[in-house]
C-alpha cells in the first residue's frame, strides 16, 4: 500500500522537528508500505470490485489490522483507552506510542494513530478525538490513515474517504491549539486487478503482511 498524500491541520510548537516525530513518521510509513494483497505479495493489489452492492467489494478491517500489527513490532499499544475527554471517555484509540521517556515531550505524553474503518461521521469522530487530546494537553499529536476516493470505490460502501473529510479541513485548523500536531493521511492500493481475492470480512490481518 502507499502513502498518495498527508495534510497538516496542526502543526504548532517544535514537535515536527523534533527526533520523536521523525522517528513516529517512519512506524507510520513503514506500517503502510507493509500491508500488501494478496498474501505473500511486495505490493498491495485490490480486487477492482465496487463495494457499493451488498457483498461485493473488499473488506476494510482486515487492512487496517494489517497496519496496526505492524505498529506493534516498533512498541505501539493497540486499542488503548485514554482519558481525553472532558465530560466523558471517548471510544479506544487504534494505536498509541508512549513518549514518556523522551525529555523533548514535557507532560504529553503519547502519540495517537487511527486508522478509518467507519463511515465519514467515524472519521468526523475520529479527527474530534485526536483534537481534543490536544486541547487537553494528554497526546502531542496525532494521525488519522483513510482511503483516497479511488481505493473508496472498491471498498464496503460509505467508509469515511480523504476527499470526503477534506472540505472540514479549514474548521480544525483554525482551533486555537498552542502546541500540537494533527495530520490525515490518505492511503491507496499500488494496483488492480481481477485476479486476486476479494479480502472478505473476518481475514485475518495479520496475514496480509
Amino acid at each position: 500500500m502507499k502513502l498518495v498524500k498527508t495534510e497538516l491541520l496542526i502543526d504548532k510548537g517544535d514537535f515536527s522537528d523534533s527526533c520523536a516525530w521523525k522517528m513516529l513518521k517512519g512506524h507510520i510509513e513503514e506500517a503502510i508500505e507493509a500491508v500488501v494483497w494478496p498474501p505473500g505479495s511486495d505490493k498491495f493489489t485490490i480486487y477492482a470490485q465496487s463495494g457499493k452492492k451488498r457483498g461485493e467489494g473488499n473488506g476494510v478491517k482486515p487492512i487496517k489490522d494489517a497496519f496496526t500489527t505492524k505498529l506493534t513490532s516498533f512498541g505501539w499499544e493497540l486499542e488503548a483507552q485514554m482519558d481525553i475527554a472532558t465530560v466523558s471517555r471517548p471510544g479506544k484509540i487504534d494505536a498509541v506510542f508512549d513518549l514518556t521517556d523522551n525529555p523533548l515531550i514535557q507532560d504529553k505524553k503519547h502519540f495517537a494513530v487511527e486508522w478509518e474503518t467507519g463511515n465519514i461521521s467515524s472519521s468526523h469522530r475520529a479527527v474530534n478525538k485526536m483534537a481534543m487530546g490536544l486541547l487537553e494537553k494528554k497526546l502531542v499529536g496525532g494521525v488519522l490513515v483513510l482511503p483516497t476516493r479511488k481505493l473508496y470505490n472498491f471498498l464496503t460502501d460509505r467508509i469515511g474517504n480523504f476527499r470526503e473529510l477534506s472540505p472540514y479541513f479549514p474548521m480544525w485548523k483554525s482551533l486555537n491549539i498552542d502546541e500540537g500536531f494533527l495530520a490525515v493521511i490518505a492511503v491507496e492500493h499500488d494496483a488492480e486487478s481481477l485476479d486476486v481475492p476479494r479480502i472478505v470480512k473476518g481475514t485475518d490481518g495479520r496475514a496480509m503482511i
